[in-house]
């Protein structure tokens, strides 16, 4: 069983945009220890621990990451803590920023909407 997709938008740090489609391959690589499945659109996707799907592709003008999960309901509190440690890792590796950075990023962008 799985829960509802989620798809976030996720800036990157100056400085990191230069090799963003390398990094964004490479991350799924260092931090889940899989090799990603390309798919149309230059989208690559993988199926790790709680994550029934990963899929990750460059935003708008190769200035932003998007990533599309979807979760399993079914998972062990064990292995959903080992994948969210992943995730957060690999968010790290490719953004620049930490999960406290991403945060306050994502509150900046919605005062800006506003």
């Amino acid at each position: 069983m799985s829960l509802k997709n989620i798809m976030q938008e996720y800036q990157i740090k100056r400085g990191y945009t230069k090799q963003l489609a390398e990094s964004m391959i490479q991350g799924l690589r260092d931090q889940f220890e899989i090799e990603p499945r390309a798919a149309e659109n230059d989208h690559y996707i993988i199926s790790y621990g709680a994550l029934l799907r990963l899929e990750v592709w460059l935003g708008a003008g190769g200035k932003t990451l998007i990533v599309d999960t979807e979760a399993s309901k079914d998972a062990d509190d064990e292995t959903i803590i080992d994948t969210n440690r992943r995730f957060r890792n690999y968010l790290q590796q490719v953004t620049g920023y930490t999960a406290k950075e991403r945060a306050k990023k994502a509150q900046q962008a919605l005062k800006k909407k506003e």
